[in-house]
């Protein structure tokens, strides 16, 4: 299988803009914001502007893209009109991304602010069984969290638990982010395959379906989600190499969110490809 790289792009110039800035820094894949990251209304996609980057995708043996649900969803808020924003935003993402085909969708679990974990797991079950569709091509990702606050998802349980919990759980996978995994304290620096080998027994490889490629600002287990360039935070360039070689994670979408311009990501991208080809330039 390939090795699909890529980093979140910009939705502004509509979605084939994206394809071209993708394909200009050497990427097979990338993430994008479904609406604007605070929240609001999304417009709708325009059918042959979602018809065009299929096109190009398919000429250019792109991987699956990883969209991003906005930061504002919450679907464990103690308030009910931000649970019900979480659900009516999700529904209407995955109805747009239809127009693409076998799309992840990836949003942050959400934060129980104060009601405990176990509540918290409870009403993200309760949204995703509203939204929760066998019948559409795209697939939701849970994101692995540092455990900042009150955030569910900074252990491999908690995402088990949300799983387990809904009614259609073929339609919910995972997305490991490198630089939360390491914040929330397991040591893929140094025993990678054991957390790969923890993240099956809890969940399933399975469920594995992208990553995000991110350094970190801050030690094992610190639970404060400071994203870095790859190689200059405490992960350093030999981890992804790990990660980049590793046949256990081949094909899938990997995605870069490191605080970076697209100069930034193209270097990072062919950075990446030289490493997982055994060279370091």
């Amino acid at each position: 299988m390939g090795l699909h790289l890529g980093c979140h792009l910009s939705a502004s110039g509509g979605l084939l803009a994206m394809g071209h800035d993708a394909v200009a820094i050497g990427a097979t894949t990338f993430a994008f914001f479904t609406r604007n990251p605070r929240g609001g209304n999304a417009r709708d996609y325009d059918p042959t502007d979602a018809a065009a980057l299929v096109e190009l995708m398919e000429g250019r043996g792109f991987g699956p893209l990883v969209a991003h649900a906005p930061y504002t969803m919450n679907l464990c808020s103690a308030k009910e009109d931000v649970r019900e924003f979480g659900v009516r935003a999700m529904r209407e993402d995955l109805a747009k991304l239809e127009l693409l085909g076998g799309t992840y969708y990836n949003f942050h679990p959400g934060s129980h602010v104060g009601q405990g974990s176990e509540r918290g797991i409870e009403l993200i079950v309760e949204g995703l069984d509203q939204v929760l569709d066998p019948s559409l091509s795209s697939t939701v990702l849970l994101e692995t969290m540092a455990g900042k606050g009150t955030e569910i998802g900074r252990g491999f349980e908690e995402l088990a638990a949300i799983i387990a919990g809904v009614r259609h759980p073929e339609c919910l996978g995972v997305c490991l982010d490198t630089c939360h995994v390491h914040d929330a304290g397991y040591d893929i620096v140094d025993d990678l395959e054991g957390v790969l080998d923890e993240f099956d027994a809890v969940i399933g490889l399975s469920r594995l379906r992208a990553l995000h490629l991110n350094d970190s600002k801050n030690p094992l287990g610190s639970h404060k989600d400071r994203h870095e360039r790859i190689g200059e935070g405490e992960l350093g360039v030999n981890t992804f190499a790990n990660i980049v070689r590793n046949e256990r994670l081949r094909g899938l979408p990997m995605v870069l969110e490191t605080p970076n311009e697209l100069e930034g990501y193209a270097r990072e991208i062919a950075l990446l490809r030289d490493l997982a080809e055994g060279t370091d330039s």
